[in-house]
């Protein structure tokens, strides 16, 4: 498999063509998209004639650093003059008037954006089938969800539909949906790329990050969306690593963690297997196995459902059909209002003592038409899974339970960070399953929120605790679907997890 930094050069050499490279992925978006579901926005024309304008740059030898790069984008970030519905109703008619930083870092290196990827609803899922778009799927077998929330943007690099992809990774949504669809995705350190134009889910969690066919191509993406942004204060001025140079370091002994407690109850036997082939493997190669432990990471799914949901609660109040969002037919409403109104009273005047009484609190008690167009629009225009976890974090952040659920949520996340801390200081990475599972089917779990939110068992607590974990390929279930292999590292140490997932590949003769 050839890596972009393979391709740049056969496009500096005249080899290759970028308009005709573009091309062909358009063609098999065409073909294959149909049945996969990854791309939900592209626009030939718009991609012709940027390729056109790059492939020219090629040429008289001024093009930057990504020119060749072909990039999907998930419909959560921002991009000007696109559509940016977050795969909900709420956002159905949205159209951005800015481009978010990573946007605007990719197009002035001359990336090749060629489509808005499928995702579930606001980045809420670990399926992709919580979409107005209908649920993408996984390429390497379409009865089977390719993982969520960022299923669209790795399935469509596992469907070759373009090189590398961006996707969004709140508690797994990056490296999960890389370990269904066999392919390799990384979650930064919190801060490290901008999250300026990215919609928010969990604002304290949330993390852009590249998909990549292999670890070279995304370690390259990484390398030019990483660094401080004046537009999110948020972001860290800590200089970015050279991370392509850091993959030359072939000759470094990894120090790799193993902790018992992400290989417990839960995890499937030939899952179990190929890891820890992998981690025999990663031995032989020179690097040190040590026995590791997290003793707090059994808190970590109650922990990050309450701290996830309270905020998303919180930045999804936003979305009223007054000032954002899906807006009901207020018509509808005022008349609805008034046939009730009406009815009442009539009720009124029909009734005496204690009845008329009942009715008179009855018609008090209506709501008024901005409290019913409030609740219409946002009935209508969330999804069940976003709406259920809305009412989770009003609950966990209402009068009465904020101590007892959330402030003790956040007293736990800080024991999950500091157990990372004190295993960082002995070991560079730590290593685990990326899903309990493999992939599973279409609608399997769709009725069933707590099977799907274990899929998040092994990943979210990189993002509690705000550290960088990478998914790479290690290898194929006896049921035919891949397996993904995750590396956490300490904060800012994303050149430490690239050189493990490299290792991975070149122990099993993959990535180039």
């Amino acid at each position: 498999m050839k890596n972009l930094l393979s391709v740049q050069e056969q496009l500096r050499s005249g080899k290759s063509d970028l308009e005709e490279i573009a091309s062909q992925y358009l063609e098999r978006i065409k073909e294959i998209n149909p049945a996969v579901n990854a791309m939900v926005q592209f626009d030939e024309k718009s991609v012709q004639d940027e390729a056109g304008r790059i492939s020219k740059k090629i040429k008289d030898g001024s093009a930057g650093p990504l020119a060749g790069a072909v990039v999907g984008v998930k419909d959560v970030l921002c991009e000007r003059g696109k559509k940016v519905t977050c795969s909900s109703a709420m956002l159905k008619d949205f159209e951005s008037v800015y481009d978010a930083s990573v946007i605007r870092s990719l197009r002035e290196k001359d990336a090749l954006l060629i489509g808005r990827c499928n995702m579930d609803e606001f980045a809420m899922g670990s399926s992709n089938e919580n979409t107005i778009f209908g649920p993408a799927r996984n390429p390497v077998d379409t009865e089977y969800v390719p993982g969520g929330s960022s299923g669209g943007s790795a399935a469509a690099v596992a469907a070759d539909m373009c090189d590398v992809s961006l996707g969004s990774d709140t508690g797994g949504s990056i490296r999960q949906p890389a370990a269904y669809c066999g392919v390799v995705g990384l979650k930064p350190t919190y801060s490290r790329v901008s999250r300026y134009g990215l919609v928010a889910f969990a604002s304290s969690f949330d993390c852009i990050g590249p998909i990549g066919k292999n670890v070279t191509d995304t370690a390259l993406v990484l390398q030019h969306i990483a660094g401080h942004d004046t537009m999110d204060n948020s972001s860290s001025r800590k200089p970015v690593d050279d991370y392509l140079k850091g993959l030359e370091s072939e000759d470094r002994k990894l120090r790799i963690g193993v902790p018992e407690e992400y290989f417990g109850e839960g995890l499937d036997d030939n899952v179990r297997k190929l890891i820890e082939e992998q981690i025999s493997a990663l031995e032989k190669d020179g690097a040190k196995i040590v026995p590791v432990s997290l003793p707090h990471t059994k808190y970590g799914i109650a922990t990050y459902y309450i701290l996830a949901t309270a905020e998303a609660s919180s930045n999804l109040a936003r979305y009223d059909g007054i000032r954002y969002g899906h807006r009901a037919d207020f018509r509808e409403i005022e008349e609805e209002l008034g046939k009730e109104t009406r009815a009442i009273e009539k009720d009124i005047k029909n009734a005496v003592g204690a009845g008329k009484e009942e009715a008179i609190e009855r018609l008090s008690a209506l709501d008024s038409p901005l409290v019913r167009l409030y609740k219409k629009s946002r009935t209508e225009g969330f999804g069940d899974e976003v709406k259920r976890r809305i009412m989770l974090g009003t609950y966990v952040l209402s009068a009465g339970y904020y101590d007892a659920y959330y402030a003790k949520a956040q007293k736990v996340r800080r024991l999950i960070k500091e157990d990372f801390e004190s295993v960082f200081s002995d070991v560079d990475v730590v290593v685990s399953p990326t899903a309990p599972t493999t992939a599973f089917k279409v609608g399997e779990n769709q009725d069933d929120p707590i099977s799907m939110y274990l899929n998040d068992v092994y990943t979210i607590s990189a993002n509690l605790a705000g550290i960088c974990g990478i998914s790479v390929p290690a290898g194929t279930h006896p049921n035919g679907l891949p397996v993904g292999i995750q590396f956490m590292g300490n904060s800012f140490r994303e050149t430490d997890i690239l050189q493990a997932a490299r290792r991975v590949e070149m122990i099993n003769g993959a990535g180039s």
